[in-house]
């Protein structure tokens, strides 16, 4: 049996969980989530956890298994928590702003990039360099992060760019050993 997929989920106080045809619907405080969940993954459900079920031993089946309650966690924790990524922008003129509901980039090109977040995903920039992604849909949150670090992703030698925080850029040396070598004949 998969280790994670027999682990009892608990239910938070605050958050209702609903199902019905295949379709399971949780709903918190932050807002509500719902997913359909495959034909051989079934959930029993009481007052206090969740465990979710399989029909059969195949491999495809355990995969199913810990993967969805994983995705149902990660659902109770969205609506009752929520999910929050930031962003660092690195370089000398880099900056972003909030212009009404899309965010305006500047990172070294021509001209600025607009970005219009999807629904239910709330873009901060408290400061000109930090940009701050929250959400109930924490895959969601990540591909929201991910994009906007895909504009600008961070260079190897001096590292500007768009950075997760506290996301660590191995660096090169550049021409360093090229110029030794001009200086020296």
């Amino acid at each position: 049996m998969s280790r994670i997929g027999r682990k009892p989920i608990p239910v938070v106080k605050g958050v209702k969980i609903e199902k019905k045809d295949g379709i399971i619907k949780v709903v918190g405080p932050k807002g509500e989530l719902q997913a359909i969940i495959p034909s051989s993954i079934s959930i029993e459900m009481n007052d206090t956890e969740i465990l979710v079920k399989r029909s059969s031993d195949e491999k495809s089946q355990k995969a199913l298994h810990g993967t969805w309650r994983a995705l149902l966690q990660n659902m109770i924790n969205g609506v009752s928590i929520g999910y929050q990524k930031k962003l660092e922008i690195v370089g000398v003129g880099y900056k972003a702003e909030v212009r009404g509901k899309k965010v305006q980039l500047a990172l070294g090109y021509s001209h600025p990039i607009l970005f219009e977040p999807p629904q239910g995903i709330k873009v901060e920039v408290p400061i000109p360099t930090n940009i701050m992604i929250s959400g109930v849909d924490k895959q969601l949150v990540g591909q929201v992060a991910a994009k906007l670090r895909s504009f600008r992703p961070p260079e190897p030698y001096k590292g500007k760019g768009v950075k997760y925080e506290g996301e660590y850029i191995r660096r090169k040396a550049g021409k360093a050993a090229a110029t030794a070598g001009a200086k020296a004949g």
